[in-house]
């Protein structure tokens, strides 16, 4: 990776929990400055800080850490100020921000106010802030010779669809992202890379307490037959966002363990059934 000194520079947003938090400490072990968006989880994001600054390599090495609702125009930007108030560049950009409408109380809202919630944040708030910041990196000198660069978070599943209400709203959004991350990426190529990261069945809070059926599909639906962690995701995110990537751009990269999906599982059992 690039040299820490001076100190490659990330923010990560929707870092209190789950993928973002795991990226985040995934950065901060490969020597980055980091710079940490939550919207109200302060005790997630306190937590992250805290463990960034035991990996981190540098001494003194704590990230500043910002609240604000990014579904809030005035919010939204007020991060970006903010991460550059802060460094006078920024090598990456994380948007690992988006709504849990799974858990919760959240769980028991109706399919149109968990739509809303996705819309807002998961993608409108996504997409105004994405651009206002890659207009900022590339226009901003950095000291180092790699590309700034931009992370969305999709999902693996949204180009195929998947049934139910979750299936419909997921589906939709995070196609919507992917399609979004790959035109910013052309928008302003050569000067910035854009790639969408697309995780398969992570077991952040909703896996940890799902039930036993979504949870053996989710282990059958991987070739590797297991759940994925954030920490998959992470250790992608740094490998691409950090040197290794270099000619990566407006790519869909999924992190899934090798996904088959519900017609291969079908498939496989009847050729598995025909050999027996």
């Amino acid at each position: 990776m690039p040299s820490s000194d001076p100190p490659f520079v990330a923010v990560v947003t929707g870092a209190a929990s789950g993928i973002g938090q795991a990226i985040a400490i995934e950065l901060a072990s490969r020597g980055c400055k980091l710079i940490l968006h939550t919207r109200s989880n302060l005790d997630g994001l306190m937590q992250t800080a805290k463990e960034c600054s035991s990996r981190s390599s540098s001494l003194g090495a704590s990230p500043l850490c910002i609240c604000a609702d990014l579904r809030s125009n005035t919010s939204l930007y007020s991060v970006a100020d903010a991460a550059f108030a802060q460094s006078a560049y920024v090598n990456l950009w994380v948007h690992a921000a988006g709504s849990d409408v799974l858990t919760g109380q959240a769980k028991s809202w109706s399919f149109e106010k968990k739509l809303t919630e996705l819309w807002d944040l998961d993608l409108r708030a996504m997409m105004l802030l994405s651009r206002h910041v890659a207009q900022r990196q590339i226009q901003q000198t950095t000291p180092h010779a790699l590309l700034p660069s931009m992370i969305h978070i999709g999902w693996d599943q949204a180009a195929q669809g998947m049934e139910g209400d979750s299936g419909q709203y997921f589906c939709a959004i995070k196609s919507a992202v992917s399609a979004f991350s790959k035109s910013l990426a052309k928008s302003h190529a050569p000067k910035l890379r854009v790639n969408c990261i697309q995780p398969g069945w992570i077991q952040t809070q909703w896996g940890q307490t799902t039930s036993i059926a979504w949870s053996q599909r989710a282990n059958q639906e991987s070739l590797l037959n297991r759940w994925g962690t954030p920490s998959d995701v992470a250790k992608v995110v740094a490998a691409i966002s950090l040197g290794d990537g270099e000619f990566l751009n407006a790519q869909d990269i999924s992190v899934n363990g090798g996904w088959q999906g519900a017609a291969n599982l079908v498939q496989s059992q009847t050729t598995q059934d025909s050999r027996s």
